[in-house]
């Protein structure tokens, strides 16, 4: 069966690493990745620790499918309990350091306690253990990854890693690896930084080998392929496109949050988008998309490579940001551009090339920015505070509150915090953009009414991830659903959240799942790992995942009165303004009782005793 069988563990108090064979029968239940790590997670850490305590643990893990030939085979996810948000945190990352640490034999490492002096992880096939990083604190992402390679003498060499953002204690902070892929959310980056853990770098040759049925499971591989080439989103718009391609899409439809939600259609909007992105510029002729990328195992190939305009007064003096990188996501150019008003495609890339060489997440960033400018115009924040003129649409407030934030400066360092606290402490909680304390991505829970469910729902906080109800609301993936009707969504919004946490606890990419369902997942596990794992052990493992995490959150505190959304989404008097959902607002009130029984919990959002039981927990 194609888990590695085996985990690291990794006491940084001791300065110990551990060899320790994988709990075969939690793996069973709970599959890998996102699933598994979490119930190691749950089952060593108290739920009411504090994330940035040594008592915390943090957590790599990968699935079974990672590091196959099963498509997208590249993901890996980060668990421990966020400081952003005090819940389960749960992060997931492409690139390829997921498939280079299976295939040097491993399935997970778990780290606890703490380091009295900074340290980094290396792992080559069997051999780890844990080395000084007196000299890689400090540098960035891209620095670090750079000196390690070098150091080790060894270009193949995978690193995940935090920048300053993560040593600084920025509540947001990402886990990076492969310069520009990340586990993003919820502050991962934060506690690595707190355990004074600056990388893992692992070279991994052995392979993954053990498929239980080789032929069986390259047969199902070859039609999930087929499967993804052949549909429109997977096979076409993505790989031509980005997730950028959802820009205008979401803008037409009157659901692109703008200006920290007070708007929720963006007049710059195509400025910012997909065909933006791959127009020749004015100043110099060339487009600022150079191409797309995979990660590794990927046939989908959605990542950007692009370009700046090195006349653009953001790196007019900086040759470091001149050359090819990651380029714009959807979120990122939502969070960069819409959120702030800002229209400008080369500050935006700038921007998120920070957030990149620093780990930290443009989403929780640009948001909080987004919060700021609402204060500043206010009248409640002042140029003297802020440290700069912070109008709403300001291309160079933008690349100077990036700066101050990753460099942990002046007001970055209250921006660090997220917007829940700073909102909080000059007064208007209500403008934070947030549910458990975690900003939205990119879409307006008041003209889509699924993703408005899942974001209040969503275990880790606001998130698009856990149930992307956009697929059926705009996209008409599986079924088409209307975006303005809330009849339908809390059985739409558990359904997609299952599935979810199925695909991600296998170790493949969520992006699959605009042409697969669990129908296409559930061949490729059985070849790989167990005969058992049809559809309906599927679900009914997603919907084990869901709950243990939110059970998890239950112990820490939280209650049916966290599953929220701002009153400025739920309220009349916030209702969308414009295009088709003008006058629209989330129905949450009505459809929350109805998301809790479908889900088999009391009216306080507890599970039920017949559920746990059901679900073996």
């Amino acid at each position: 069966m194609s888990w590695a069988g085996k985990i690291l563990r990794v006491n940084l108090t001791a300065g110990t690493v551990k060899s320790e064979p994988l709990n075969m029968d939690w793996a069973r239940d709970y599959i890998g990745s996102r699933g598994l790590g979490t119930k190691y997670l749950v089952e060593e850490v108290a739920a009411t620790v504090d994330p940035l305590s040594p008592d915390n643990k943090i957590i790599w893990a990968t699935g079974p499918l990672t590091g196959t030939m099963a498509s997208t085979g590249g993901r890996y996810t980060v668990i421990t309990k966020g400081p952003l948000t005090g819940a389960i945190a749960c992060s997931n990352s492409g690139g390829y350091w997921g498939a280079e640490f299976k295939m040097a034999g491993w399935d997970m490492v778990i780290f606890e306690g703490k380091s009295p002096k900074p340290v980094y992880l290396y792992v080559n096939d069997d051999v780890a253990e844990l080395r000084d990083a007196a000299h890689l604190w400090g540098k960035s992402v891209w620095e670090t990854e750079a000196t390690l390679k070098s150091s080790l003498q060894d270009p193949l060499t995978r690193v995940s890693s935090i920048g300053k953002a993560g040593e600084n204690g920025v509540l947001f902070a990402a886990v990076v690896n492969d310069l520009h892929r990340a586990a993003g959310r919820s502050g991962v980056g934060a506690v690595m930084g707190s355990k004074n853990l600056k990388a893992i770098a692992v070279r991994g040759t052995k392979g993954v080998g053990n498929i239980r049925d080789p032929k069986a499971f390259m047969a199902a591989v070859k039609t999930a392929k087929k499967v993804l080439a052949d549909n429109g989103v997977t096979g076409t718009g993505l790989p031509a496109m980005g997730t950028q391609v959802l820009m205008s899409v979401i803008n037409e439809v009157g659901a692109l949050p703008t200006r920290n939600h007070r708007d929720n259609q963006f007049e710059g909007a195509k400025d910012i988008g997909a065909e933006a992105m791959a127009t020749p510029r004015k100043t110099d002729g060339k487009k600022h998309l150079v191409t797309n990328q995979a990660c590794f195992g990927c046939t989908i190939a959605c990542g950007r490579i692009s370009k700046m305009d090195e006349t653009h007064f953001t790196i007019e003096n900086k040759p470091q940001y001149r050359g090819a990188n990651g380029g714009l996501e959807y979120e990122a150019a939502w969070a960069l551009g819409a959120a702030n008003g800002v229209n400008d495609l080369e500050a935006l890339q700038y921007a998120n090339l920070l957030c990149n060489e620093e780990g930290i997440d443009p989403i929780s960033f640009g948001a909080t920015v987004g919060a700021v400018m609402e204060l500043y115009e206010m009248g409640v924040l002042t140029k003297e505070q802020i440290g700069i003129d912070a109008k709403f649409g300001s291309a160079q407030t933008l690349a100077f509150l990036a700066e101050e934030t990753i460099y942990g400066r002046g007001f970055g360092k209250e921006i660090g915090q997220g917007s829940k606290r700073l909102t909080a402490k000059y007064g208007h909680p209500e403008l934070s953009m947030s549910s458990k304390g975690q900003e939205f991505p990119a879409y307006d829970g008041r003209a889509i009414q699924g993703i408005g469910l899942a974001y209040a729902t969503s275990n880790r906080g606001g998130c698009h991830l856990r149930g992307y109800t956009i697929a059926s609301e705009i996209l008409g993936i599986p079924v088409k659903t209307d975006p303005l009707e809330s009849e339908g969504k809390p059985d739409l919004v558990k359904a997609f959240q299952d599935a979810t946490a199925a695909f991600d606890s296998s170790g493949l990419c969520i992006f699959t799942t605009f042409a697969w369902g669990l129908q296409d997942l559930s061949p490729q596990m059985q070849g790989a790992c167990n005969e058992d794992y049809t559809i309906e052990e599927l679900a009914k493992i997603g919907e084990r995942i869901w709950n243990m995490e939110r059970e998890f959150n239950n112990r820490a505190g939280f209650t049916n009165k966290d599953d929220s959304l701002p009153e400025r989404l739920t309220s009349v008097a916030g209702a969308c303004k414009t295009g088709p959902a003008k006058g629209k607002f989330n129905e949450l009130a009505t459809m929350l009782p109805k998301y809790y029984a479908a889900r088999g919990w009391d009216s306080e959002g507890r599970p039920t005793a017949a559920t746990k039981a059901r679900l073996g927990l």
